[in-house]
């Protein structure tokens, strides 16, 4: 099993929330607040998982207050703001930190030292396509769209 695979991270729930549940998928793991200028992203996020989840894909919603505190709420909050907002059915975890000395494991593997795309996080909404097996195999800026074609492309290849 894949490093990726075997990290349980918490749901905004409260609830443990597994990454092998992803083990044979392609999962875009993106860090997301709901006061940023890019929080529009969640409904294309939502269009993306809805047009692919069928297909073996998820999306992972990362919320993170790090970035000029953006995401103040609390976990039922953030719940809330999203279903409410954008119809979000995607999984989604309690706040981590994605960079400095506090940087979740997850985000260790996704951008820390040796990553394939090592390199602190930019901004929220930074995503990265993680592959079947537990592989990173792209990143993408915070301000290329969900639904970019180089993201749809990226997605389509790593379910072929």
């Amino acid at each position: 099993m894949s490093a990726f695979h075997e990290l349980t991270l918490d749901a905004l729930d409260g609830k443990p929330l597994p990454l092998d549940i992803f083990k044979g998928k392609v999962v875009l793991v993106v860090n997301v607040a709901s006061k940023c200028g890019l929080t529009p992203q969640y409904a294309a996020l939502e269009n993306l998982y809805q047009q692919f989840k069928g297909q073996g894909f998820s999306i992972l919603g990362v919320p993170c207050n790090q970035f000029a505190g953006q995401e103040p709420g609390s976990e039922q909050e953030i719940q809330e703001f999203c279903s409410l907002n954008y119809g979000v059915t995607f999984p989604l975890s309690s706040k981590l930190e994605v960079n400095g000395p506090d940087r979740h494991q997850l985000y260790r593997l996704l951008a820390g030292e040796g990553a394939e795309f090592e390199g602190d996080i930019t901004w929220n909404f930074e995503k990265f396509l993680v592959g079947k097996d537990g592989r990173v195999l792209a990143r993408f800026s915070p301000r290329t769209a969900p639904d970019d074609a180089t993201v749809i492309h990226a997605i389509e290849k790593s379910l072929a």
